[in-house]
Parts: structure tokens; C-alpha cells; sequence
């Protein structure tokens, strides 16, 4: 890994790219628990700056995605959790009409859920979380009451 690290550096170099060694981060990826525990980080540089080694329990983004390095994606799907409420919360008191502030939230909050929701494993408690925001969503742009019958939301007419 340090030879590649060196040849990455040397590319940089060559054209005018730099690294933020501050900002690198080595992510050991092993579902050995054992050797884990056993075997420390290697200790890999980039222009004489030894690489930080991610905890075992440290969420990075790789991909889109957020995980551990033994393939927790909680933090993933908080994240997701998270640009929901944010997208519920945008439409709550808007003055759009109600089909254009449904495509936002539609677009701003059920699309980052489309994005990871095909290769992370979620919980029935998880997706009836997310169908309870996106209800709460559908009444803001609809300006309703969250006290009235949520059952117009889970039926969309096309």
C-alpha cells in the first residue's frame, strides 16, 4: 500500500495536485474481528505525514455512503434520516402550490432515501420511520393539520 501511496504522490506532484494529508484517512476494511484486534494499522505515509487510522466504530463517507470500516451503515441511514426532516421541514411554511412543494420534498428528501435505500439493509421500524416523515411531509405541502387521517398520504391517486 505505501509503494501506491508513493506512486499517487509522485502523480501529484507531477501535475500540480495536492493531497490534504489532514483530511486522509486510512480505512482498514477486515471483518476478521480477531486479526482487528490483534494487528494494528499499518503505518502508511503521504509526503512524510503518517495517515490517521479510522477507528473500528468512526463513520467515513465512501461512494455517497456512510459506514465503519466492519460495514456498520447506521450513520448512513441517520444521514438519510436527517436530509428528510430537513426537506419536511423546508416545506412546512411555504408558499408554493402544494404539487410543487411535494416535488421538492419528493425530490430533496425521498431522493437521497431512493439513493441508498437499494443496498442498505433497512428495518421495518426504519422504513415505517421514514413513510411517518414522508406522511408529515405530504400534510405540510398539502398545508393540513398533522391531526388529520394520514391514510390520503399513503394512497397517492397515480
Amino acid at each position: 500500500m505505501q509503494k501506491l501511496l508513493n506512486i499517487v504522490q509522485e502523480f501529484t506532484a507531477w501535475c500540480g495536485m495536492q493531497i490534504n494529508e489532514k483530511k486522509t484517512y486510512l480505512l482498514v476494511i477486515d471483518n476478521d474481528k480477531k486479526r482487528r484486534e490483534r494487528e494494528p494499522a499499518p503505518l502508511l505515509t503521504i509526503d512524510g505525514e503518517t495517515l490517521q487510522a479510522m477507528n473500528l466504530h468512526d463513520a467515513c463517507r465512501y461512494l455517497g455512503y456512510w459506514g465503519t470500516r466492519n460495514g456498520d451503515m447506521r450513520a448512513t441511514k441517520e444521514v438519510v434520516r436527517q436530509k428528510i426532516i430537513a426537506a419536511r421541514d423546508v416545506i412546512k411554511y411555504h408558499s408554493l402550490t402544494p404539487e410543487l412543494a411535494t416535488e421538492l420534498f419528493t425530490r430533496k428528501g425521498m431522493g437521497v432515501f431512493r439513493f441508498s435505500a437499494a443496498l442498505i439493509e433497512w428495518s421495518e421500524s426504519e422504513l415505517n420511520d421514514v413513510k411517518r416523515l414522508r406522511v408529515q411531509a405530504y400534510k405540510n405541502a398539502w398545508h393540513l393539520p398533522q391531526s388529520i387521517a394520514s391514510a390520503l398520504c399513503f394512497f397517492p391517486n397515480r
